[in-house]
């Protein structure tokens, strides 16, 4: 009887572990699709031939131009983000054990927009040009949105360790940060100019295009050592998921691996928001997302939700960019706009099935 059920759990999890990886293969694919879509998408139309030349810098010289100056870097943008804040979502949510925890729910994007209004209206790094929005020092405006978010990240983390509160409870801290930092922000704007008003609001507003190389290699850098320390840690967060006193049990050092997974998704969010602006919705609706298809196995769960992010990012700008052609909309008021709706679907699906 015993082996006949170890036979039956051992082929049920290898149909499980074929499902997951079927699964990640189709996600890999998504995002090959939808970048393909995305670097095809635009005024100067061309075929998907030209584009892979262009690319290679093959093509005409106007081609190579368009596309490895403007598409490329803004597609790169999209999926760095993208995976950037779906896999930092999937670690907070397991490491505070909380299905709401995200870079937008623990403040960290609220902590850049008081950091970039500080700039552009203190600091005078953003302007208004006769051709439209014009950042006089986009690093300025970075590094101040970087240096806030952070910020945020360490008052939440410092609270938490003086006040001894559950990993529950931080999400609440977020919130109160997030709104102590946003009323920041909009008394900093009370006090601007209409110039510098309109640069803040084109900020928040979120623009993959922003980007250049440099600023590009910094996010790939960052967001690819992040993904490597997360898979490495697959298993604790496994562990956790089923309970404190059982990862402890298992040999994992829980305060430890909460602070330091907590300091490098807020690493890797705040590099990604202090570049873009505020996208929201990513990392919160990615996870869940991809839990609906393969379950909690982190195995699995931690790359999928990368994926997802990025294919949810892709999507997004694409439809930022078609929906009103020639007119671009603001990327991050998409992602909202259409992820609040399906997180509240995923919320009462999940709550019927119980």
């Amino acid at each position: 009887m015993v082996v006949e059920q170890k036979q039956t759990n051992i082929l049920a999890y290898e149909k499980y572990k074929t499902r997951s990886i079927f699964f990640l293969c189709f996600l890999a694919l998504a995002l090959i699709l939808s970048a393909l879509l995305a670097l095809r998408a635009g005024s100067y139309e061309t075929s998907l031939v030209e584009i892979a030349k262009a690319i290679f810098g093959k093509a005409d010289a106007k081609m190579n131009t368009v596309v490895q100056n403007m598409r490329l870097p803004r597609v790169i943008t999209a999926i760095l983000g993208g995976c950037g804040l779906g896999i930092t979502g999937c670690v907070l949510q397991a490491v505070l054990h909380n299905p709401m925890a995200s870079a937008s729910t623990l403040g960290i994007s609220q902590g850049a927009t008081f950091g970039a209004s500080f700039a552009i209206i203190v600091l005078s790094a953003g302007t208004q040009g006769n051709t439209g929005i014009n950042f006089s020092n986009s690093l300025l405006i970075s590094l101040c949105a970087f240096i806030c978010s952070m910020g945020v990240s360490a008052l939440v983390l410092g609270l938490s360790r003086i006040k001894k509160i559950t990993p529950e409870s931080m999400i609440l801290v977020g919130v109160a940060l997030s709104a102590m930092f946003q009323g920041g922000a909009t008394l900093l704007q009370y006090f601007a100019s209409e110039e510098q008003l309109t640069s803040v609001v084109f900020w928040t507003f979120g623009d993959l295009g922003r980007t250049g190389w440099k600023e590009i290699y910094i996010m790939a850098v960052v967001v690819l050592l992040a993904c490597l320390f997360f898979m490495l840690k697959r298993w604790d967060y496994n562990a956790l998921e089923s309970g404190e006193q059982t990862a402890i049990s298992l040999g994992v050092n829980v305060n430890r691996e909460r602070i330091v997974n907590m300091i490098i998704c807020s690493l890797t969010a705040s590099v990604i928001v202090s570049y873009v602006g505020l996208i929201n919705f990513i990392g919160l609706i990615a996870p869940h997302i991809v839990r609906r298809f393969i379950g909690n196995n982190h195995v699995y769960l931690l790359p999928c939700s990368a994926l997802m992010g990025g294919v949810l990012l892709l999507l997004g700008d694409l439809g930022a960019r078609g929906i009103m052609s020639p007119v671009i909309l603001p990327i991050g008021a998409i992602t909202s706009f259409l992820g609040a709706p399906l997180f509240i679907y995923l919320i009462f699906k999940g709550g019927n099935k119980k």
